[in-house]
């Protein structure tokens, strides 16, 4: 004869209920679980992707805004073939900006900058990182640091230009270049647009849930390459920036060793300069032409 069920696993609440769903919330916790560790691990290997975004085709040329510019080809330490574009200045008495670009496209797609620049009166000499527009190779970290590290050897050595009348600019991931660039040659200048601290700072803003620390090969530490640098500082952001936080720009500016100087623009991180143009314009001009003196001022002054 069959034994009467117990009452109590009859009954809402009672032990069968409470057993089936501790299943159910152990078989939620393995899922997810499993599904955070595939994406810390898709992370992990296939953070080159995430964080490079070159692309090949050069749509355009200083030469389709009515700039006049020289084709220029030179090779890393590392044996990879890297092109650029020197834009010479029109006017005497300027510096030559090495320009590291952000972390997507190609030189093709900075002519705005190129042309602002130039009407300030400087030269620029703009290249693609490895695996960007015509140059060779894949870009990382050592990679991207190398590139810049041959665009000043082919400045100084090729156009006779001094390292004290050459300044580093980069936008966003370039800035980071272009500091270490500054730290670890001789400049007149480094100006960060846009930049962040550090890779794993701005990826752990976008993404507090992942161990972006851990995950992050490509360190691009611009906050420890600033503490090394002497040269003068321009520091550029936007309070509206939307994928490299203000207070970013705001910590390496007090990084920063003096002469320094913070310009406060409006808009957003890729178009900001655009947006808010004369700002923009008027504030690297005074910069330009303090630069030399070695002159330095803080927000808000």
């Amino acid at each position: 004869m069959e034994q009467a069920a117990d009452s109590n696993d009859l009954q809402p609440g009672g032990p069968a209920i409470l057993r089936s769903m501790k299943r159910l919330l152990w078989a939620l916790v393995r899922i997810t679980a499993i599904v955070y560790l595939g994406m810390v691990l898709m992370g992990f290997l296939f953070q080159n992707w995430l964080i490079y975004h070159p692309m090949a085709t050069i749509e355009q040329t200083p030469g389709d805004i009515g700039l006049a510019f020289e084709e220029v080809e030179f090779t890393a330490k590392d044996g990879v073939k890297l092109t650029a574009w020197y834009v010479p200045s029109a006017q005497q008495g300027g510096k030559t900006l090495i320009f590291c670009h952000g972390n997507a496209g190609n030189i093709g797609h900075r002519l705005d900058k190129l042309a602002i620049f130039h009407g300030l009166g400087q030269a620029c000499l703009i290249f693609d990182y490895r695996g960007y527009g015509a140059s060779s190779g894949k870009p990382d970290e050592k990679g991207t640091y190398l590139d810049a590290e041959a665009a000043y050897r082919w400045l100084v050595t090729t156009k006779a230009v001094a390292p004290k009348d050459i300044i580093a600019y980069g936008e966003s991931l370039g800035g980071s270049v272009a500091a270490h660039l500054a730290a670890t040659r001789e400049c007149g200048g480094l100006i960060l647009d846009s930049a962040f601290t550090s890779a794993a700072d701005v990826g752990k803003r976008h993404f507090p849930w992942l161990p972006v620390r851990w995950m992050v090969g490509n360190k691009y530490d611009t906050m420890a390459a600033l503490k090394k640098v002497t040269c003068s500082v321009l520091v550029i952001h936007s309070p509206d920036d939307e994928i490299v936080p203000f207070d970013m720009g705001q910590e390496l500016f007090r990084c920063a060793a003096e002469p320094k100087t913070f310009l406060e623009i409006h808009g957003s991180h890729n178009e900001g300069f655009l947006e808010s143009k004369d700002t923009y314009t008027d504030g690297l001009g005074s910069w330009f032409e303090d630069v030399c003196r070695d002159v330095g001022t803080g927000p808000g002054d």
